[in-house]
């Protein structure tokens, strides 16, 4: 942090002598209100609902948010989806991207700030042994049926929220200007935030100067805050690689065109494009997650089936990998010699999930003033990660708008160390059923982060 020593000490000026928030009398408050935040955290966890169905996270959302004086504009209805073939049918959408909800609170002149939690859980059995362990099944807006858990922390999310809420409304004699605060939908399947903004996140409501999120990590020591500037998440993109062939018996293969063969050739030759297409100093991923064929020894089925996942930081990478995936199939395929009428069928997945870009200017001043407030020990730099995030779209607008993603450490210290020095596997992280943040260090850091973060984003006057 000694890189950001200017920027610290003016945040730190900001933080004490220009409105006298102390850092010890908010880490203070901080714990005093534990308690209800960690009860908050509880409901949450024990109440999941999967994406484009968290009605009643957003209302418990609502109800908090309300009671501390915001103005609440809350989703209602069918999930985001049926609302989108609603609008196309020329039927008025209502909402905010499903259940999405939009708290303002307007406190004098100053900056839009606008803070974001995601809502939903996910299609998980949950097998942590808490006692306030969900025990839901639930279907999802395809009307699948599963069990659901927040495997992911965005109960915490939730939680932090609520706790930084309470902490800037107790402080408004020490902040001036319009605070925004999102519940988010749907951010597990890549769809929520782009479905906030076509329903007016950013023209029915203020626009904000800035975006600030925090994301629970079990990668990260609980109560540790960590970051990264610049490139922070990946591009993702799911693709779909469906392979035809002849099928044959496996005693006379030269009487059909192997798929299989034909989906191993593809395999290899897209491992090139990483290694002979791409800068070697950017970033990029193509893996080979599931490959189907066949159903028997000796038959050589007419069909194979590659599932694929792309991820890259920069857009113009993330064009080059899509682009030559589609051109090595269809080679592969030409050179086993298949007719024009049978080349691969390449599908990008729409669910595409766009690289997160930490504004650099923006993460120096909010970590400088979290680095002061809570300790230079606890907040540091972290790589980036190959993870994928739709935080990104509230960045990726025409106004191109400053955002910060930043991570709240959950995971237990000791098992981190024992791990990291070969005694114990790694312990179960983001995604596991078996995931169980270390709830106090990690909500008390979340709430004084986010608290902080906002403070110092409202000072720029």
């Amino acid at each position: 942090m000694k890189k950001h020593l200017l920027a610290a000490a003016a945040s730190l000026a900001f933080l004490s002598a220009g409105t006298g928030a102390h850092a010890d009398d908010l880490a203070e408050a901080v714990a005093k209100d534990y308690d209800y935040v960690f009860n908050l955290y509880k409901h949450f966890h024990q109440n999941p609902e999967l994406s484009f169905k968290e009605s009643e996270s957003a209302a418990r959302m609502t109800s908090e948010l309300e009671g501390l004086g915001f103005t609440v504009t809350t989703g209602v209805g069918d999930a985001w989806s049926k609302k989108k073939a609603k609008e196309e049918a020329g039927e008025v959408r209502e909402g905010v991207g499903g259940y999405g909800l939009v708290a303002v609170m307007e406190n004098g002149e100053g900056p839009t700030v606008m803070l974001r939690a995601d809502m939903d859980g996910l299609p998980l059995e949950e097998k942590t042994g808490l006692p306030f362990a969900s025990k839901v099944v639930s279907t999802d807006f395809h009307g699948q049926e599963a069990p659901v858990m927040h495997a992911c922390a965005h109960d915490s999310h939730m939680a932090i929220m609520i706790g930084t809420a309470r902490r800037l409304v107790e402080m408004k004699d020490q902040w001036s200007g319009t605070l925004v605060i999102i519940g988010q939908p749907a951010e597990e399947i890549g769809y929520g935030a782009m479905a906030m903004i076509e329903d007016g996140l950013y023209t029915k409501f203020p626009k904000p100067d800035y975006v600030l999120a925090t994301h629970t990590s079990g990668w990260d020591a609980a109560g540790d805050i960590t970051y990264t500037p610049g490139w922070a998440l990946a591009n993702v993109d799911s693709v779909d690689i469906f392979i035809k062939g002849v099928g044959a018996h496996g005693s006379a293969p030269h009487m059909g065109k192997d798929p299989i063969v034909i989906g191993a050739q593809i395999v290899n030759a897209l491992q090139t494009i990483v290694s002979r297409e791409i800068d070697p100093q950017a970033a990029g991923v193509v893996t080979v997650g599931a490959f189907q064929a066949g159903y028997k020894h000796n038959i050589i089925p007419d069909a194979a089936h590659l599932q694929l996942t792309v991820r890259s930081y920069e857009d113009g990478v993330r064009e080059t990998l899509l682009n030559s995936i589609e051109r090595i199939a269809i080679a592969q395929a030409k050179s086993a010699g298949l007719p024009d009428d049978m080349m691969p069928e390449v599908r990008f997945a729409s669910d595409y999930t766009p690289s997160t870009y930490n504004d650099e200017a923006m993460t120096n001043r909010v970590m400088s003033a979290i680095s002061e407030a809570m300790g230079e020990e606890r907040v540091y730099e972290r790589p980036a990660s190959m993870g994928g995030e739709d935080f990104s779209q509230f960045g990726r607008t025409p106004e191109d708008i400053p955002t910060v993603i930043f991570w709240t450490g959950a995971q237990d210290r000791k098992a981190m160390k024992a791990a990291a020095e070969g005694k114990a596997p790694p312990p179960p992280a983001n995604h596991s059923p078996f995931f169980a943040p270390q709830a106090e260090p990690a909500l008390k850091a979340g709430v004084q982060a986010m608290t902080v973060g906002a403070l110092e984003l409202f000072g720029e006057q």
